[in-house]
């Protein structure tokens, strides 16, 4: 005969020191928890309550340009240091730990219109509408202390003097390469005063240009014809190009992804293609209601943030079609470049009211060392909010966020006139002969044509 017993070590249950936690023992059965469920249901709710208690996603302005913040550049080897060009022709080394400045760059005598860094973090490229190019030696991150140096003052390694302004300047991600974007696309190694290759297609300026994080010697501009280029320097002339309806304003690569980009366009929204295949968009992003400004993608690849006209800086997932977070103020005016921090936890914005703010990636992210248990807590109600997210009350707390009047009205009003235009397109169509009213989708509505 056989008989069950109960048999427990006293080694197993016992604590060693007083601190040690005492060992609870769970039998994790659904039969034996029937309100599992409820239970569960619940602490979601709560989380995400708690998620909108403790949003605070502002964390401080670093104040010091004396006119709008143009654009935006990070040292891929220093994870503090963060680089701001103004319109006045300022440049500033800013350390984001203590929000103050590290370094200043004098020499623009214009607008500075791009900035961006060489891979090895020790070159700081910068252009403007002076037509100059002009190179400079970064600060050693270890000499950076901003209460001995905030007042120093750098000198440019090299002045490179050229015929037109330029709007937009991208360092290779592997290499000693540079692009311009000006009157056309130029190509600069960093020991010729004069570019070594230059494109052109068409008459019109290009006004952004990005490489490829994945080929080195891709890259994709675009111009004022509302054009997409995608060029390579192996080649004599540009690879492939597609018309838009309207102007694109920055283009982004997906570092994880480098197949695909992000277009941030003139008519409120952003388009993510594949290079390979541009005549269809993969995905459209709506929610801005004014001309999306810059964007820039997250280190891991799944989310962007943009900066819009309209005052505020949305976070979108890659192949999210709305954002899941808005950030705004009172005092932030038009929103002019956008940065993710190198290690996705914050994000960086430049506007014209002259002020770069930082602000957390994660609107409700304790800040600080977490000890164990918090973190696994954090990361239990993340779970348990992620399951439980397509239930109508967790969904409406998840998705409300507060928008400033001008925006939430603005907002309504862009919906009422697309469905007034869905509206008078479908009665079009339903009163004209069969086929000869095309409906195309979206993702393709926007696109003229391809080019190649």
């Amino acid at each position: 005969m056989k008989v069950k017993v109960i048999s427990r070590s006293t080694d197993e249950f016992t604590r060693e020191r007083s601190q040690d936690l005492q060992r609870v023992f769970r039998n994790f059965d659904p039969n034996l928890r029937s309100q599992e469920k409820s239970v569960e249901y619940v602490r979601a709710l709560n989380a995400a309550k708690l998620d909108k208690i403790f949003a605070r996603p502002f964390v401080g302005a670093m104040d010091g340009h004396i006119d709008a913040v143009s654009c935006m550049a990070k040292n891929p080897n220093h994870l503090k240091g963060i680089f701001s060009g103004s319109m006045d022709g300022d440049i500033r080394l800013w350390d984001l730990a203590t929000r103050r400045t590290v370094c200043q760059f004098p020499g623009h005598q214009g607008a500075v219109k791009g900035l961006t860094v060489s891979t090895d973090g020790r070159v700081l490229v910068s252009c403007g509408t002076d037509s100059t190019v002009r190179l400079w030696n970064v600060p050693n991150p270890s000499l950076m202390e901003p209460d001995e140096s905030s007042n120093g003052e750098a000198k440019p390694l090299s002045v490179f003097v050229w015929k037109n302004a330029f709007w937009a300047v991208d360092h290779q991600w592997d290499g000693d390469l540079f692009a311009t974007a000006g009157a056309q696309v130029d190509i600069w190694n960093h020991n010729r005063s004069q570019p070594i290759n230059s494109f052109e297609w068409g008459k019109d300026t290009a006004i952004s240009v990005r490489f490829n994080p994945g080929e080195p010697n891709i890259l994709a501009a675009s111009a004022s014809d509302r054009s997409i280029t995608i060029y390579d320097l192996r080649l004599s002339s540009p690879a492939r190009k597609i018309i838009m309806r309207t102007k694109t304003n920055s283009i982004a690569w997906n570092p994880m992804e480098p197949m695909n980009f992000t277009a941030a366009n003139e008519d409120c929204s952003c388009y993510s293609y594949d290079a390979r295949k541009l005549d269809e968009a993969r995905c459209v992003h709506k929610d801005h209601v004014s001309a999306v400004m810059d964007i820039d993608y997250s280190p891991t690849g799944r989310e962007f943030v943009t900066g819009s006209y309209d005052r505020t800086i949305r976070i979108f997932q890659y192949n999210g079609g709305h954002s899941r977070e808005v950030y705004h103020t009172k005092r932030m005016q038009r929103v002019f470049c956008v940065k993710f921090s190198c290690d996705a936890s914050y994000v960086i914005s430049g506007s014209d009211d002259t002020n770069l703010r930082l602000w957390k990636a994660k609107a409700s992210e304790q800040l600080g060392v977490l000890l164990p248990r918090e973190r696994k807590k954090h990361e239990y109600l993340e779970a348990v909010k992620n399951r439980y997210k397509h239930l109508p009350e967790v969904k409406r707390i998840v998705r409300h966020r507060h928008l400033p009047k001008a925006i939430y009205k603005a907002a309504s009003l862009r919906r009422i006139i697309g469905e007034a235009e869905r509206k008078k397109s479908e009665r079009r169509r339903a009163h004209s002969a069969p086929g000869s009213m095309p409906n195309p989708s979206l993702r393709k509505r926007r696109i003229i044509q391809e080019v190649e």
